[in-house]
């Protein structure tokens, strides 16, 4: 097999030297050849997972080469996509899609809108993205069930609230001196006693008080998942001082 032309030398933009790089081992790679987009979810999920450690503990170049690492991922489906008989497409489309996307939902930086706070910023967003996807008939449609669960739990709650369905923040939130019995959780078995949650007496009741403290999370702003994540780098830090007898 003949040898593929290096692309970085026969461009000068970096982007476009990279989708040829994904052309030229598709071509030639023989591994790459097989590889389908299914084949590709676990490599997109981990590479998904070291760019979130890249950006939560890593250093700048940890960060860039993540980037690159997950770029590289989008090339790739959009290579294969690109070769597919019945529908292709390629990182061409891709692009222009994103684009035409992005245009639209900004119209206070491209047509003239205002939007002087986040919260401006957001309907303009919504707005958009309401037309785009008006073929939708449930605030449910286009979340994934794949999502982490405290991200699906905190995603959920936000599209609870769209439908006027607002659970209570926690049991944890309640006034110290409230009656136990008046605070119920979202699955109404927490109860408040004092500063403290009951304990879940079984496997359901702890997914109740799951959602609670993701509920917790969403009302101050926190990122569950974030906190979750943080907590087991300092469990594991310990675990490693406890193996070297620390």
């Amino acid at each position: 097999m003949s040898q593929a032309p290096d692309p970085r030398e026969t461009t000068a933009d970096a982007l476009r030297a990279a989708a040829e790089t994904m052309h030229a081992v598709r071509d030639h790679c023989v591994w790459t050849q097989q590889i389908t987009h299914r084949d590709l979810v676990p490599y997109l999920v981990e590479e998904s997972a070291e760019l979130i450690d890249a950006v939560e503990e890593g250093s700048r170049a940890d960060l860039r080469e993540e980037l690159g690492d997950l770029l590289w991922q989008v090339l790739f489906h959009a290579e294969i996509a690109s070769r597919d008989p019945d529908d292709p497409f390629d990182i061409d489309d891709v692009a222009a899609g994103l684009t035409d996307k992005m245009v639209r939902r900004h119209p206070h930086v491209f047509a003239g809108e205002t939007a002087e706070t986040p919260a401006e910023v957001l309907v303009h967003w919504n707005a958009a993205k309401a037309l785009e996807k008006h073929e939708r008939t449930s605030v449910l449609d286009g979340v994934s069930e794949r999502m982490p669960s405290l991200a699906l739990a905190h995603k959920l709650l936000s599209k609870a609230a769209q439908v006027g369905l607002e659970p209570a923040a926690t049991a944890r939130l309640q006034s110290p001196d409230e009656d136990a019995g008046a605070a119920r959780g979202l699955g109404g078995q927490m109860q408040s006693r004092g500063s403290e949650v009951a304990e879940p007496a079984s496997e359901s009741e702890l997914g109740d008080a799951l959602l609670e403290l993701v509920a917790t999370a969403r009302a101050q702003g926190w990122d569950a998942e974030r906190a979750l994540r943080e907590r087991l780098r300092a469990l594991r830090d310990s675990i490693r001082s406890a193996e070297q007898g620390q």
